[in-house]
């Protein structure tokens, strides 16, 4: 305890007075040990928002994503990756939401019942879904079954051939009718010019039979299964069928944006199909995201796609087509931030991606403990006032204590003083006035127990005054 305590808690005994003994109140130093431990508390606090942060931030997030049609090797795949995640216990999740084909899952997206899809990179992609992956590449290829014994007519051996023919179009997707259109308009050939008979990819050999059709259209990965079975579907007596080239790919590619020149390779269906590589054109299926998607969890499960890839490619090969997005700004779909950042290696760590917010909470509860005091000041100014004014009667007790006469007058004194004492104490106490304001109090108050003790003494010292005679007047 210092100095100051001290003097406020003790007063002089020797001149008749009694020792008082007031509550004690806390030190300085109990003080700063109740501020440490506030301060600790305040750690404690910002350590728990850290960790309760953190936690969110890693609770699993699970995305619903559109893909089809059904038991379609796209479905498969992805219904694949979504074990994978759930078996390697990852922060992102999926949940499978079959659909008719790319244009529902363009669909689903757009109306925000799923996260996100599965799509084909030549449908008009809104601007809501940004790419975070590719899932594989697509190829159109465009053959002739052998000829009929005996057939009529002129063989069918190059695309402008085609005109005034009825060529069958696997898969129900007008998609797949439109990059027809597309490939046979740059040989000049109008809709009016061919008929097109669409066919399902199942059923396809019992769905052609009588069909009398001159040529095949399909589309699909390289070495799909679909499409080489349509090609077998359609041979006769055994002859090879006859494959078209899109010799006008390089055309195509420029004018459309989806579209990109490729090749078939010999072989690629089997059996020596065709003979040898075949220029065509190709596109993207993509996985695509919603474009308000977080960029953290985009970013996440981009990182976890290729993770978990070499994991599935035993089972579905298809996943070993997955591709990482195009990240230029001139890209056909752009990429989402979060799948560009994980792929630019950008992505950010847990305490770049939130000491904004830490250091805001620092500085709010800065802020926060400095309006705290300015209040708790202000809400205790009446009672430094108080106090100020309580010191000044204190003053003027010292010069009351000096001229009095009366060792009555004296103790009333000291009672009222120590009531000063103890109102100064508990302002201290509650943190309303400082240790300097205390030491001037104790001065004042050292400097009143000296008045009050000379006198007393001085009053002891002075002979009793006569007693004055009883006189009576007479009447």
């Amino acid at each position: 305890m210092n100095d100051t305590l001290k003097g406020l808690m003790t007063r002089p005994t020797d001149v008749g007075g009694t020792p008082f003994d007031p509550m004690a109140p806390r030190s300085p130093r109990a003080r700063k040990v109740a501020r440490l431990f506030i301060v600790l508390a305040g750690i404690l606090a910002m350590t728990g928002i850290a960790a309760g942060a953190f936690y969110f931030s890693m609770k699993p997030v699970t995305l619903r994503i559109a893909v089809g049609p059904p038991n379609s090797d796209d479905q498969k795949v992805i219904q694949a990756l979504a074990q994978a995640f759930a078996r390697e216990r990852n922060y992102i999740r999926l949940r499978v939401v079959p659909v008719d084909g790319t244009t529902t899952a363009i669909s689903s997206l757009a109306s925000g019942s799923a996260d996100l899809a599965v799509v084909r990179g030549d449908l008009d992609i809104p601007k809501e879904a940004m790419a975070v992956a590719t899932l594989r590449k697509n190829v159109a290829a465009l053959w002739v079954p052998p000829r009929a014994k005996g057939a009529k007519g002129k063989p069918i051996k190059k695309i402008a051939d085609l005109s005034g023919k009825r060529i069958g179009v696997i898969g129900r997707t007008q998609a797949n009718v439109k990059l027809l259109g597309i490939i046979l308009d740059q040989y000049g050939l109008k809709p009016d010019k061919y008929e097109v008979v669409q066919f399902s990819t199942t059923g396809f050999s019992d769905a052609i039979k009588g069909q009398n059709l001159d040529a095949f259209f399909a589309v699909g990965p390289l070495h799909s299964r679909i499409t080489a079975e349509a090609i077998a579907a359609t041979l006769r007596d055994g002859a090879a069928p006859t494959f078209l080239s899109v010799d006008a790919a390089d055309s195509i590619d420029q004018k459309y944006a989806a579209y990109e020149a490729a090749e078939i390779p010999a072989g690629a269906y089997g059996n020596g199909k065709p003979d040898d590589a075949i220029k065509t054109l190709s596109f993207n299926h993509h996985i695509v995201a919603r474009k308000s998607l977080s960029e953290i969890t985009v970013a996440a499960f981009t990182r976890q796609l290729f993770s978990v890839r070499q994991t599935v490619l035993n089972e579905f090969p298809l996943a070993a087509k997955l591709e990482a997005p195009d990240t230029d700004k001139d890209a056909a779909i752009p990429a989402h931030p979060g799948a560009a950042a994980y792929v630019d290696g950008e992505e950010k760590t847990f305490l770049e991606r939130y000491s904004d917010y830490i250091w805001f909470s620092f500085m709010g509860l800065s802020i926060l403990g400095s309006a705290g005091a300015w209040f708790a000041g202000y809400m205790r100014k009446d009672e430094r006032i108080s106090n100020s004014s309580r010191r000044e009667r204190l003053l003027e007790m010292i010069a009351v204590a000096r001229k009095s006469s009366s060792g009555e007058e004296l103790d009333e004194l000291q009672i009222e003083a120590d009531d000063i004492m103890r109102d100064t104490l508990n302002c201290f106490e509650h943190g309303t006035i400082e240790e300097g304001t205390l030491t001037a109090f104790n001065i004042a108050l050292e400097q009143f127990h000296n008045a009050v003790a000379d006198r007393k003494l001085l009053l002891m010292s002075m002979p009793p005054s006569p007693a004055r005679p009883n006189v009576q007047l007479l009447a």
